[in-house]
């Protein structure tokens, strides 16, 4: 796949430097990039499942136990 991109004049700079320093092309950095951004953010929301899951219907609330927790002292560690 073929595409142009325009790149400001600071970050264009930046990737010439960097195609330098990592002896690599242009091209070869930017299909790098791309590929790490849709590695990280492809997958990043929660699965279906999970934001569909509504509960299980005869299971306590949580807040239901809170009467049994031992109250908290002044000083945490002590």
């Amino acid at each position: 796949m073929h595409f142009n991109i325009y790149l400001d004049d600071n970050l264009g700079e930046r990737l010439i430097k960097a195609t330098k320093e990592s002896h690599k092309s242009r091209n070869a950095l930017i299909r790098e990039a791309v590929d790490l951004w849709l590695r990280t953010n492809e997958n990043s929301s929660w699965p279906k499942q999970i934001m569909e899951f509504e509960g299980v219907a005869d299971f306590p609330a949580f807040e239901s136990y809170r009467d049994e927790l031992k109250d908290v002292k002044d000083d945490p560690f002590a």
